[in-house]
């Protein structure tokens, strides 16, 4: 008796956006959700407290002794009500950050779920937007319980401050872009160090404690070309209604980045997996 070859067809990833998009990048979003049931809450709850820390100790003590600080748009503001608006777009940016760099490190490196994902109907672009959006919920988390404290100390001094909920959100959706297009490209818990040697200044240089006008005009430049400066001027001019049509371009900054950022990591996890 003469064997026979037996030939297994293995499903090949079709072509075009079908071989980048399933269009369900959801069910990324809830592994993370259902992962995230045994993860320590102290850890979760620490990138929320340090703001708050932030605000209690400068706003209140060192504000007591700075009186009333003038904004971008001419404003004068309590020190605690210039500096809110900065942390909570600080907050936000932490949050997503946390989950789009470390996370997705050890997803990538380590865990190798992606790898799994991939193996499946869902392509790089659900991966990669699963991912962003699972992060933007840790953002819209630390926000809103921010903003709370914010409304309960009195720093919301315009109704439009409603509207900073959505700006964070979008603040948290370029930095978890980017983070993630970043983190693709790293190979050991070292190279992690960049992630907050970056940060950090940001952090202090973007007109988040004081207002930008005390650099120089070429460092005022730099400054401004920093994605959370345009964070701090965006949600600054919303909690204290002092709008005007150059937070458009606010906007358009992190429309882009956010684009970039999607381009990217599509790209990256494309030619990491299925290259």
């Amino acid at each position: 008796m003469s064997a026979e070859a037996v030939v297994i067809d293995t499903p090949r990833r079709a072509g075009g956006v079908r071989a980048l998009w399933a269009g369900n990048p959801w069910a990324v979003v809830q592994r993370g959700l259902i992962a995230a049931r045994s993860s320590s809450w102290v850890v979760v709850l620490s990138g929320f407290f340090e703001p708050v820390f932030y605000l209690a100790s400068m706003g209140i003590g060192l504000g007591a002794l700075i009186g009333d600080v003038e904004t971008s748009s001419g404003l004068e503001v309590s020190y605690a009500a210039f500096i809110a608006p900065a942390l909570l777009a600080v907050s936000a940016m932490n949050g997503a950050i946390y989950d789009s760099t470390w996370n997705v490190f050890f997803k990538l490196n380590y865990g190798k779920l992606y790898e799994g994902m991939l193996a499946t109907s869902l392509g790089p672009l659900d991966v990669a937007l699963g991912e962003i959006l699972y992060a933007l919920l840790r953002g819209l988390l630390y926000a809103t319980g921010f903003m709370v404290i914010m409304q309960f100390a009195g720093l919301n001094l315009a109704w439009t401050a409603i509207l900073a909920l959505p700006a964070v959100m979008l603040i948290a959706f370029g930095f978890a872009s980017v983070g993630m297009a970043v983190t693709s490209y790293m190979k050991a818990f070292q190279h992690m160090d960049w992630i907050n040697f970056v940060l950090l200044p940001m952090f202090l240089f973007s007109a988040t404690l004081y207002p930008i006008t005390v650099y120089p005009e070429p460092i005022q430049w730099l400054v401004q070309a920093f994605p959370l400066w345009h964070g701090v001027e965006l949600v600054r001019g919303l909690t204290t209604g002092a709008l005007s049509p150059d937070m458009l371009w606010h906007v358009l900054y992190y429309v882009v980045m956010i684009a970039v950022g999607l381009v990217f990591t599509t790209k990256r996890l494309r030619a990491l997996f299925l290259g």
